[in-house]
């Protein structure tokens, strides 16, 4: 699958600058058995300087990054206003990292009444549910600006996946690769051993196994495939879905069975299995003929042949929020859950995604994790909880988080946001992860003000009667931060 970056500036301080490149759009139906509604809308946002067809996943030319130490959204360190009137005097902290005080809110960060008296009635919108929470924060104070239900926790959706992104940063590096590799075994067999990369393409890796195969003599050979990476089981709670293929260490274009390149698509039962039949047609047509069927094998202790590494972690982060990807979300949970030394499953990505998040020192009162993508309707997360997520890796104290920021879809310009927000202040300037199961709409992003505040928010909403008046009001909420 191609991957691009979307980067965002604070130019100066006062308004964002954006180089986007433009993206084809698809709408997404109602998902299977109409459990939940998929993501409006998906958009690829990709770099003009990447030519596609030319230079597809499996052979990645690294895309030139600034120094790791830059920050890419830098909070001005504006001074928190005084209020002697209102819901309570604020007084005004010293600058922080971003982070604010992530354990807990204290009086001396109560919400300011001026942006509760712009905000209170657009959450009293009847498009929203029953449930109604938000919370803004001042990224360079770490104040919370806006308090409503702030700590009250509700269904994510998809806005989970910001947390899987700051577990998946946090524990291996916005530079990781994940590899795949084929070797050679003690029995003469080659092994096509799964890395965990759900974007994989094998023509590459194909070649250089033909090449070494022919070095050592070697034209017919059997062949084994490794999916020991992960750990059981490979189906997620919400069943076999066009949103997610089964989620296994060892799979070709995260199972898609179509040329799509995002959103829902048929997928492969067996995606290792398939990966490894395609692997085999791959090796005939260079010149190596596998005896028998692939099968399912071990690769540990053999003889490295050839190594396929993915795109950057970042840019897989990327992908994963601007498309709202939930098979990424889901390989990247493991691969968490792998460098903390706990199972590669579902539980295990949970408890990776929340130890991440303690260690962070990010407020997690009544949160509850059960996936990476946010696809079950059992995870649970407070709006002021994804606010300071969104404060940590606007930080410059947190450089290995910054994916997190640029891989934001942009209001009405890409990914989940490329058919909302337009004709609203917010085009361009609001940046924000959307969430969307049925009964559930979320929101959780980035903006500046006109003032030049970099603010980041979440909003969200249960039960609401329709799912398209429910995201135009979460819109119109985070447009009116933009004032």
């Amino acid at each position: 699958m191609p991957l691009g970056r979307t980067w965002q500036i604070v130019a100066g301080s006062a308004a964002i600058g954006l180089a986007v490149a433009a993206g084809a759009v698809a709408a997404a139906g109602p998902w299977e058995s109409g459990q939940r509604t998929a993501e409006r809308s998906f958009a690829v946002a990709r770099d003009r300087q990447m030519d596609l067809a030319a230079h597809p996943v499996q052979a990645v030319r690294p895309v030139p990054q600034p120094p790791a130490a830059a920050p890419v959204l830098v909070p001005v360190p504006f001074p928190a206003p005084t209020h002697a009137a209102g819901t309570g005097t604020a007084t005004a902290p010293a600058a922080g990292n971003g982070a604010g005080n992530a354990a807990g809110d204290t009086p001396g960060n109560a919400p300011t009444p001026a942006l509760s008296g712009r905000l209170d009635p657009l959450m009293a919108a009847p498009g929203l549910g029953t449930v109604r929470t938000g919370a803004v924060v001042d990224v360079a104070t770490g104040r919370l600006l806006y308090d409503h239900r702030a700590t009250t926790v509700s269904t994510p959706a998809s806005t989970t996946k910001l947390a899987t992104a700051v577990a998946a940063l946090g524990a291996l590096g916005p530079d990781h690769r994940l590899t795949t590799d084929v070797v050679t075994t003690a029995s003469g067999r080659i092994v096509l051993v799964g890395g965990g990369d759900p974007t994989l393409q094998l023509d590459g890796l194909a070649t250089d196994t033909a090449k070494a195969l022919k070095a050592r003599g070697e034209t017919t050979v059997t062949l084994g495939y490794d999916t020991s990476f992960f750990a059981a089981p490979a189906l997620h709670p919400i069943g076999r879905n066009d949103n997610l293929a089964p989620v296994t260490a060892l799979m070709v274009r995260e199972g898609r069975l179509d040329r799509s390149g995002s959103g829902p698509a048929p997928r492969a039962e067996d995606p290792a299995a398939a990966a490894a039949d395609s692997f085999e047609a791959l090796l005939g047509k260079r010149g190596i003929t596998v005896k028998g069927e692939p099968a399912p094998g071990r690769g540990a202790g053999g003889t490295q042949l050839a190594v396929h590494q993915s795109a950057a972690l970042s840019d897989l982060v990327e992908q994963m929020l601007t498309n709202s990807d939930n098979d990424l979300a889901e390989a990247l949970a493991r691969q968490a859950a792998r460098a903390a030394g706990l199972p590669a499953n579902f539980a295990g990505g949970a408890k990776a995604i929340r130890a991440a998040l303690v260690r962070y020192g990010v407020p997690l009162d009544g949160a509850d994790f059960n996936d990476g993508s946010g696809l079950d309707h059992a995870d649970r997360l407070a709006p002021v909880t994804l606010a300071r997520i969104l404060a940590l890796a606007a930080s410059p104290a947190h450089p290995e988080l910054r994916a997190i920021v640029t891989g934001l879809p942009v209001a009405a310009f890409t990914g989940t946001l490329s058919a909302r927000f337009h004709a609203s202040p917010g085009a361009g300037v609001v940046h924000a992860k959307t969430g969307t199961l049925t009964g559930t709409n979320t929101i959780a992003g980035t903006t500046v003000t006109a003032g030049g505040r970099l603010l980041t928010f979440s909003f969200m909403t249960q039960d609401a009667p329709d799912a398209t008046a429910a995201q135009t009001a979460l819109d119109a909420l985070a447009a009116a931060l933009t004032r």
